[in-house]
């Protein structure tokens, strides 16, 4: 039987980080080249109407599916916990637990997400033209929300025992698919804007399925047996403890980014394609925040369930570090290329314009998003999930919905809104480095009480 080989717990800390956080990179990196194609498909073989009514509905995608996943992050957390101690047992209730909250909460989200489309897009001011589409996108998009929120449940679970190689693969294959019927559906067929979330769809049932089948099929502590899957009310009760903010958190966040989003569609078809194309090339720059944040979380979670300390300060200083360096490098690659790099989405002058000035007003604070999220896992790691909520809920909802509200009739242009997300990156940061080093978030951890039942 495995036992620890994926554990973070032993072995040279900047080794083992990196070899955990490499593939959730390289992961990410297929993951955002699938989502960018589908643009990319769209942009080029439908229109710029098309590529619009793809964009106005991302941050409403993020705002349905970020609760739910928040919520099973809260469930790695624990995981990741019961792993460093080897807690077996109760590991087994949190897994299982944590599978059937997904397939509930999936259900949930495809039923709500199918019949509150034309609803909640026309709260955000979507244009008349472009709506049809969006709606037809973001309904087909849903109708597969089950297999985002399990395919997540189910890489969580294997992140949390330290395994992040596997997801790589099975997200390598799933990309390749995605692009293949991108061609085939948009290109191709020339079946519409919906077909490209079709695609989305089936290439994320197929990475689904194949952790799914990975977690069933070998006899590990952290199997996956269909018969056991069922809500343990304690295990529910830790998920919920530890994943709620999370939860909160995003959603929150998400709705800001929609009043932001509602905002941007109001300067027309031009602006959204333009500032669509940058939040796709925008994922590609978060790479290296996100792989370093979810390293952070499930290393410490990990020792602190083995009550390693020291071995926590050691990790969480090079994983910072790291994090801040590859995304402010990534930020100034941004910055130069940015005309080029927004033109491969749509050549239209005035959308290469709009995505331009957004990107370059946006991409040299990347450090400053990196310094959040890596301090944000590192709290979600120690059980201190309450903390990153209440500070991003203030300084990237509050903070900055209430600038925008102010500052946009004041200078009505684009750029206006661009600068709401360094401004509130300074925020949080500024606020998570004064609770980082005055804070003794370390040593207050009660892992009794942490990993009780």
């Amino acid at each position: 039987m495995e036992t620890q080989r994926h554990a973070l717990t032993e072995g040279t800390i900047w080794k083992k980080m990196l070899l955990f956080a490499l593939p959730i990179f390289l992961g990410n990196v297929f993951q955002q080249f699938y989502n960018a194609f589908d643009s990319w498909c769209v942009g080029n073989f439908i229109g710029g109407d098309a590529l619009a009514a793809v964009s106005s509905s991302s941050s409403l995608i993020f705002m349905m599916v970020s609760f739910f996943n928040g919520i099973a992050m809260g469930a790695g957390v624990i995981i990741a916990r019961y792993y460093g101690a080897k807690d077996y047992e109760a590991m087994q209730k949190a897994i299982h637990t944590d599978v059937a909250f997904g397939l509930v909460s999936g259900a949930v989200l495809t039923v709500a997400g199918v019949a509150l489309t034309p609803t909640i897009l026309g709260w955000m001011g979507t244009p008349e033209n472009v709506l049809p589409q969006s709606i037809a996108y973001f309904r087909f998009y849903f109708c597969g929300a089950i297999f985002t929120v399990m395919y997540n449940i189910f890489v969580g679970i294997l992140h949390a025992v330290g395994d992040s190689r596997h997801p790589l693969y099975y997200l390598i294959f799933a990309s390749f698919v995605n692009v293949a019927l991108d061609l085939l559906f948009v290109a191709g067929f020339r079946w519409g804007v919906g077909s490209a979330a079709v695609a989305t769809t089936i290439s994320q049932g197929i990475s689904a399925l194949l952790c799914c089948i990975r977690l069933m099929r070998y006899k590990t502590p952290y199997q996956l047996k269909w018969r056991k899957v069922r809500f343990h009310k304690k295990s529910m009760a830790q998920i919920v403890r530890y994943g709620l903010p999370s939860g909160v958190q995003n959603s929150v966040i998400a709705v800001a980014n929609v009043v932001v989003q509602s905002n941007i569609n109001s300067f027309g078809d031009a602006a959204m394609a333009g500032c669509g194309s940058y939040s796709r090339l925008e994922g590609f720059a978060f790479l290296p925040i996100t792989c370093f944040s979810q390293a952070l979380s499930t290393f410490v979670g990990q020792n602190l369930g083995a009550g390693k300390h020291e071995r926590v300060k050691k990790g969480v200083g090079f994983g910072i570090i790291c994090s801040c360096l590859m995304a402010e490098l990534v930020g100034v690659i941004s910055w130069l290329f940015a005309p080029q790099l927004i033109s491969i989405f749509n050549q239209d002058p005035e959308v290469v314009a709009y995505g331009t000035q957004h990107m370059r007003t946006i991409c040299l604070f990347y450090c400053l998003l990196a310094f959040s999220h890596c301090i944000a896992g590192i709290l979600r790691g120690a059980g201190k999930a309450i903390v990153p909520m209440i500070t991003m809920l203030a300084c990237w909802c509050l903070i900055r919905v209430t600038y925008i509200t102010i500052a946009l009739p004041l200078a009505n242009q684009l750029q206006t809104i661009s600068w709401a997300y360094p401004i509130t990156w300074t925020c949080s940061s500024a606020v998570f480095l004064i609770y980082f080093l005055k804070a003794d978030w370390l040593h207050s951890f009660d892992r009794t009480e942490a990993l009780r039942r």
